[in-house]
């Protein structure tokens, strides 16, 4: 008969990395399911106006936003308290909203170039003027297909007591 031998070295047996594959890329396919890829940076207050017929813009990437309001406190001490035009990430003058657009118009493709449609994120409580220049600089830069942002709601919710 024989005898069996114990092993008295007490090392420890390799780790398998044999599934560290499988793992990696299950971490990789979380990460890119989970993240969300941010828009833009809001540099101003933009609480929208309540609608109760709305609807939404089918093909985003077809999409040139926006934002009119005032600037957040952050940036109340460099631009004031009147409102701004935010292009993208920066705060600008309404004279850049042609520029800015017929920019973003050369980044697309030559199909999605006529269907492009600007869309305004006006805050509520914004003047009309303003609106009404950054309308005459879409005008001049022939960006005609114009979409208003809104939450839904009750539109009556918009008027001030």
């Amino acid at each position: 008969m024989s005898k069996f031998k114990k092993k008295k070295s007490g090392e420890l047996p390799a780790v398998s990395t044999a599934s560290l594959p499988d793992i990696v890329f299950m971490l990789l396919f979380f990460f890119m399911v989970a993240t969300v890829m941010r828009d833009d940076e809001l540099q101003i207050e933009n609480k929208l106006p309540q609608a109760n017929q709305v609807e939404k813009l089918a093909e985003k990437k077809k999409v040139v936003t926006i934002y009119i309001g005032k600037p957040s406190p952050n940036f109340q001490k460099t631009y004031g308290l009147t409102e701004v035009v935010q292009l993208g990430d920066k705060i600008a003058p309404v004279s850049d909203v042609q520029t800015f657009v017929n920019t973003k118009r050369n980044l697309m493709d030559e199909d999605d170039k006529d269907a492009m449609t600007v869309s305004l994120k006006v805050d509520q409580n914004s003047q009309v003027g303003i609106l009404t220049d950054v309308k005459q600089e879409l005008r001049d830069a022939y960006a005609l297909k114009i979409s208003y942002t809104s939450v839904e709601g009750d539109p009556l919710k918009n008027l001030k007591n």
